[in-house]
């Protein structure tokens, strides 16, 4: 991995909610390189935007409890303030909302909320920001970028106004840039164009994106390393071509094999996950995974198992107990249901 440039140390998020406190996000380390797609996967409700929202204080509140270190520049942005937090939104840490519509203000034209960002940042006259506004609208792949200046978020399309998203957290040029599901509810074609785009911003800019998304597809085409989460945990983590074709822990081999093949012959049902992801506040001893798992036995139900190198590579890590046999055993399994 490139120069670290964010340390995520022992990351908690709980939320008080009337059963008690949920533990969205229950333990984390992660470190993220300069100039690298990350992509935190999981299904919904597995902690990736409680952790990515915690980064910069965006889920802080009354009955929001956030504990461990994140470290960027020195500093540990959990301890910061609210004034020190609000000069690193938006200027070395952005991020792109998953509902450009709802995240727009819809009483300003969409120029002027480009503008907006550069001018909290910087000192710089209103003209300059609107003339900069329009620069990023164009960088962003908007064809007619005075127009779409001139217009309200709900004149956009829906590609449009997510080019928007990603030109506000560009504005101030952003050593790390948030993507909450960029590419969701956009149809394929949209899709690609975000996708090349954020390739584009790590390419020319260096720009460390933390890529959050359940589209596994997305993963493969810009991702260059892979973390999978459940129930607030990170359960496998490596580069992208060690989780998606090497795949070690059962719950990524589950995500996997639910994915249409299309160089292989149809198939009249997808292999699914048994039972649903844990939503409550209650957690089971050992592993979380464990009673959706087929491939459980007794040592997974004592402790929670560490994400550690066990038999891949070394930078590919897992948090499961299944010894080298029975991985082989549970990859067997799913590949023969998929068939």
């Amino acid at each position: 991995m490139s120069e670290a440039l964010l340390e995520i140390r022992g990351l908690t998020v709980g939320f008080d909610v009337p059963g008690g406190r949920l533990p969205a996000v229950a333990g984390i380390d992660l470190t993220l390189g300069k100039g690298e797609i990350l992509a935190l996967v999981g299904e919904s409700g597995s902690g990736k935007s409680a952790l990515s929202m915690s980064l910069v204080g965006l889920n802080r509140g009354p009955r929001t409890h956030i504990g461990g270190e994140v470290l960027f520049g020195g500093r540990d942005l959990v301890g910061a303030g609210e004034k020190e937090l609000r000069e690193v939104r938006g200027k070395d840490i952005a991020v792109v909302f998953q509902d450009a519509l709802a995240a727009l203000n819809p009483t300003q034209r969409v120029g002027d909320q480009v503008a907006e960002m550069i001018r909290t940042h910087r000192r710089i006259s209103k003209r300059n920001a609107s003339k900069r506004a329009e620069e990023l609208l164009g960088e962003v792949g908007i064809a007619n970028p005075g127009q779409a200046a001139r217009a309200y978020p709900h004149q956009l399309s829906g590609g449009m106004r997510q080019r928007v998203m990603i030109a506000i957290g560009l504005a101030n040029d952003p050593a790390v840039l948030i993507a909450d599901e960029p590419t969701t509810a956009l149809d394929v074609t949209i899709q690609a164009q975000v996708l090349r785009l954020l390739k584009r911003l790590q390419r020319d800019h260096g720009t460390t994106i933390v890529l959050i998304t359940h589209d596994l597809g997305v993963v493969a085409e810009v991702a260059d390393r892979v973390a999978v989460m459940y129930a607030g945990r990170i359960i496998e983590q490596g580069t992208r071509d060690e989780v998606l074709f090497d795949p070690q822990h059962p719950y990524t081999m589950g995500l996997l094999s639910s994915v249409p093949r299309v160089d292989g012959p149809a198939v009249s049902r997808l292999p699914a996950i048994a039972g649903s992801p844990l939503t409550g506040v209650a957690r089971p001893d050992g592993c979380a995974f464990a009673p959706r798992c087929t491939f459980v036995h007794e040592a997974c139900q004592k402790q929670t198992p560490p994400l550690q190198r066990r038999y891949a590579g070394e930078a590919h890590l897992d948090a499961c107990v299944l010894d080298e046999a029975g991985r082989a055993r549970a990859r067997g399994a799913l590949e023969e249901v998929a068939q």
